[in-house]
């Protein structure tokens, strides 16, 4: 949720408070900015940025440098929900590779690649590399390692309501290189506290008041994680890379409650939720030449292991015995993947052939209980909740990457997969699928400044294995049914995006995504009254996107830049239960983010802000509709210096602006629309300002 950790820039509001521009114009002629694109040839259409170009931000890692790439935004590559390995789809690889392991992100992954070890960074077209998948502007981090280095990362921080400190959170790393071997090293933990207090207000049909609720939540997370990753090259086209992990993880909430109703007892909740249970990944690569090209056998084992559980209990006083639920359930939930690509060059193209067998599984035991009149619980039947889920999934591909001319370029992939879905427990069912799929990709660069890329697409979306299985939510008194019928849904998909360079003055990215999805999963009603995660129909999507960065050293700010992003979606589908359109449950209607900075020159000193506001939609529910969203604007302050014996030091303050968590719902006595209004529910919790220190180094 917001209130945890995201953070958020001020626009306007330092550049109106800023330095005079008299006297910034005071700076000397060389402590103007690098040029940021250096063309290697003429013909040379990629964008190099060398380490010189970074210097002014004292960078760390990889990450620090590809995060202040102009106009660039790294995106893909952290979803876990990825079907399979499939085509890349994030755009940052290094020394032309793609990352493998789906455990750990691509800013994971960078952040432990020492700032010293990278070459350069160049901004290529993704049609023209032998990856399939990659479209647009792809960063490929040219790295060399030296030899054995480390670096560490402390975060701690603390609110002013409701939470504990942070204090253990950070990341550890080494990395180097022996004869052949290239190795890393990590051990980190993301460690979050969270929470917010305030009123919740409950009111009748006709709008008077039927109870007050003040609540106060507070929580913890914590995800302690060894990662390591061995590369050894054996030839100059021979390689193979492993990667390990493993980690836990540690969650706690507490909601406690007290209700006051216009009639009847004070109500006194104690509402508290627990998760631990242990994570692993193992995935390796080999690639090596064959015959007229190269093969890539690739293969991942991951597994997870949810152990969680939520107790409910309502205390009136002397007046009536309290009443309960206890949910516990426990998720153990693996991927397995085997993959092979074999890669050639024919007719002035780059070809690949590949194949991909992948094995998901989920086994789901689930108990609720009911506070007994002697304070004990005992267990009810609830056999819809346990079960297990199983996925057998091959898929076979054949892409070809090809540039037409010096402008232009091409990548085309055709694709099919073939599905078997099994579910065992009291809904046991069993159904085999073939889907086609692939894309179409074109990308027209007519000058060294603009690149255009226009991409037709056919996907298959990853199930929630947990949708098939039913589940409760007793903090809203809400049952999930489960549903073996569910499938994935499938979408055409039309991609535009525009990337122009302003010179010194910066570059802006238009992205521009239209979207038809068949068989789209949303709440849907069940036979039996209750309601599940199911295929509601067609629906559609419009998403547009501006993102750059606008530097201000030629109207003589020297080192102050802005990168912002503002996003709007269009939305619609047919909702199941009362009719008409609106957008999808819990999606993106609009978002505004901008993130400023200046690095005063001549000086270990930087300062910025960040803003960040979004609005979210609503949900739609057989006995209920709702919105949850915090804001409407987050506002940060940082001072960070870059040189306190020999480390970097940032202080921030978030949430300066006092942005809220809120919730709203309409609840009803019978399934919508014939239903009548039974209560409208409003909360407006305090989030309070947040306070942060993060602390960097090198060894």
């Amino acid at each position: 949720m917001r209130a945890i950790s995201k953070r958020g820039t001020a626009l306007m509001a330092l550049i109106a408070c800023s330095h005079p521009a008299a006297a910034l114009a005071q700076d000397s002629p060389e402590e103007a900015d690098l040029p940021p694109v250096q063309q290697q040839d003429a013909s040379d259409t990629r964008r190099i940025y060398e380490p010189a170009f970074f210097e002014r931000f004292a960078p760390r890692n990889a990450l620090d440098m590809v995060a202040r790439i102009p106009g660039f935004a790294i995106t893909g590559g952290d979803d876990n929900g990825q079907r399979g390995l499939g085509q890349a789809n994030q755009n940052v690889i290094v020394n032309g590779q793609r990352f493998s392991s789906k455990s750990d992100g691509v800013r994971d992954q960078l952040a432990r690649i020492p700032s010293s070890d990278v070459v350069r960074i160049e901004l290529v077209d993704g049609n023209t590399l032998d990856i399939p998948g990659l479209t647009g502007l792809v960063a490929n981090v040219i790295v060399e390692s030296s030899g054995a280095s480390g670096q560490f990362r402390y975060v701690a921080g603390f609110r002013a309501y409701n939470t504990e400190p942070q204090l253990y959170g950070g990341e550890i790393s080494l990395s180097g290189k022996s004869g052949k071997l290239d190795y890393k090293v990590a051990l980190s933990n993301n460690n979050e506290r969270f929470g917010a207090d305030g009123p919740t207000i409950l009111y009748g049909a006709d709008g008077a008041v039927i109870e007050e609720q003040y609540t106060s939540f507070s929580g913890a997370f914590d995800n302690p994680k060894l990662a390591t990753n061995f590369t050894y090259t054996f030839g100059p086209r021979t390689i193979a890379n492993l990667n390990l992990s493993y980690g836990e993880d540690f969650y706690y909430r507490t909601d406690p409650e007290t209700g006051r109703p216009l009639l009847g007892p004070v109500r006194v909740r104690d509402n508290v939720s627990r998760e631990d249970g242990p994570e692993y990944e193992i995935g390796g690569d080999f690639e090596f030449p064959l015959g007229p090209g190269k093969l890539k056998l690739i293969g991942l084992e991951r597994f997870e292991r949810d152990n969680f559980s939520n107790d409910l209990i309502d205390s009136f006083g002397s007046e009536a015995p309290p009443v309960g639920s206890r949910f516990l359930q426990t998720n153990g939930i693996g991927e397995r993947i085997a993959r092979a690509e074999y890669g050639w060059a024919m007719w002035k193209a780059d070809w690949q052939l590949s194949g991909e067998a992948a094995y998901n599984r989920l086994d789901r035991v689930s108990s609720l209980f009911l506070l007994g009149s002697g304070g004990e619980f005992e267990e009810i039947d609830f056999p819809a909740g346990t079960g297990g889920v199983k996925e057998d999934r091959y898929e076979t591909s054949l892409s070809v990457s090809k540039k037409l001319s010096n402008t232009l370029s091409l990548q085309a992939i055709g694709a099919a997969e073939f599905s078997t879905l099994t579910q065992s427990g009291s809904a046991a069912n069993s159904r085999s699928f073939t889907r086609p799929k692939g894309s179409l990709a074109m990308t027209w660069k007519p000058r060294a400044d603009l690149d255009v890329s226009l991409t037709l697409a056919r996907r298959v979306s990853q199930l929630s294995f947990g949708d098939f299985l039913a589940s409760v939510s007793l903090g809203n008194d809400n049952q999930n049914g489960g549903n073996n019928a569910l499938v994935p849904y499938q979408s055409w998909d039309i991609e535009l995006e525009a990337n122009k360079t302003l010179g010194a003055w910066g570059s802006l990215r238009f992205q521009a995504r239209q979207g038809w999805f068949e068989d789209f999963i949303d709440w849907f009603p069940l036979p039996d009254g209750g309601e599940a995660r199911g295929n509601i129909g067609s629906a559609e999507r419009t998403h547009l996107e501006l993102s750059g960065t606008i530097n201000f050293d030629p109207v003589g700010w020297r080192g102050a830049r802005l990168d912002f992003t503002g996003i709007k979606r269009w939305m619609t589908v047919t909702d199941p239960f009362v009719g008409g359109t609106r957008p999808f449950s819990y999606d993106l209607i609009d978002q505004l983010e901008g993130d400023f900075r200046q690095d005063i020159p001549r000086s270990d000193w930087a300062y910025g802000a960040s803003l960040f506001t979004f609005n979210p939609a609503g949900y739609s529910r057989r006995y209920e509709f709702g919105r949850d969203w915090e804001g409407p604007t987050f506002l940060d302050l940082f001072v960070e210096n870059k040189d306190v014996f020999g480390l970097t030091v940032r202080g921030a303050v978030g949430n300066i602006l006092g942005a809220r968590n809120r919730f709203e719902r309409t609840v009803f006595d019978g399934s919508r629309p014939d239903g009548e209004i039974l209560f409208v529910e409003q909360t407006d919790r305090r989030i309070g300002p947040t306070f942060r220190v993060t602390i960097t180094g090198d060894f």
